[in-house]
């Protein structure tokens, strides 16, 4: 079973979003994003996060143990990382 810590602020975040997102594999390394921007798989592990959801990829699952702020994916990941191919400046 994977012990995965969320900070507050993260919570905090996707509650206030009320939108699920997913920490995935980017060119940086682990990147926290919107659902609507990279969706989950079957596989992912889930975290409820109130009436949200947190996925994590099951690559990731193995590598981290706290979901923090600082794993949030910038504008610039989006626009220059090959692993966002459907994601266009300013429209997603």
């Amino acid at each position: 079973m994977f012990q995965i810590i969320v900070d507050d602020d993260v919570k905090q975040m996707i509650i206030d979003a009320k939108e699920d997102y997913r920490v995935c594999t980017a060119c940086r390394g682990p990147v926290l994003v919107p659902i609507s921007i990279k969706p989950p798989k079957a596989t992912d592990v889930v975290i409820p996060v109130g009436d949200q959801k947190l996925y994590i990829s099951r690559v990731q699952a193995d590598y981290v143990d706290q979901v923090s702020m600082d794993m949030l994916c910038t504008e610039r990941d989006l626009n220059t990382c090959p692993a966002f191919p459907t994601y266009r400046r300013g429209r997603y």
